[in-house]
């Protein structure tokens, strides 16, 4: 169903999600360097020192640096990403979705959507880098990138099929 994402050229954040998909954290006392590597790059590594601790945010955060764009304040915090770019009320490809949950939040990138559900592409979802269902009605913001030159024409509405499991642990 996502199959389009392998050959998406924008916008830039996108192309740095997808190349991301299926890092996976070690669950235990071991831990993937991979993400490790990203806290480090983005000079997080006093605060995000193991995949234990929710890294939703960092996923976003490594996404947007490599695209080139400036990284919130605190984003290892989910709802500080509400605050990036220039809120929409439409949310298209490639926006920032928070969400929130009791306890805290969630963040990722907007693949598409059904009738009821946005189809987001986030990092610790299932503990991996995936694309995942959450409830419409669970959104707080959605929020664009401030585009250098011009909005890349793929920046659009998908539809997509109702398919899959509606994730509620992961908002």
């Amino acid at each position: 169903m996502y199959e389009f994402l392998k050959s998406t050229t924008a916008p830039k954040v996108m192309v740095q999600a997808v190349k991301l998909i299926g890092t996976k954290e070690i669950i235990g006392k071991e831990h993937n360097p991979t993400i490790l590597e990203w806290a480090d790059e983005l000079e997080l590594d006093r605060f995000y020192t193991n995949d234990e601790i929710p890294w939703c945010g960092l996923f976003v955060a490594i996404c947007v640096h490599r695209a080139g764009f400036e990284v919130v304040k605190q984003p290892l915090w989910a709802l500080n990403w509400a605050k990036y770019g220039t809120e929409v009320d439409v949310p298209m490809f490639g926006d920032v979705l928070t969400f929130k949950r009791n306890g805290g939040g969630h963040v990722g990138f907007y693949v598409g959507e059904d009738e009821k559900c946005f189809h987001v592409l986030g990092g610790n979802q299932s503990n991996q880098v995936n694309v995942i269902r959450i409830e419409k009605s669970s959104l707080h913001k959605a929020s664009r990138t401030a585009w250098k030159i011009a909005q890349p024409a793929q920046v659009k509405v998908i539809k997509l099929t109702a398919k899959g499991t509606i994730t509620n642990n992961e908002q």
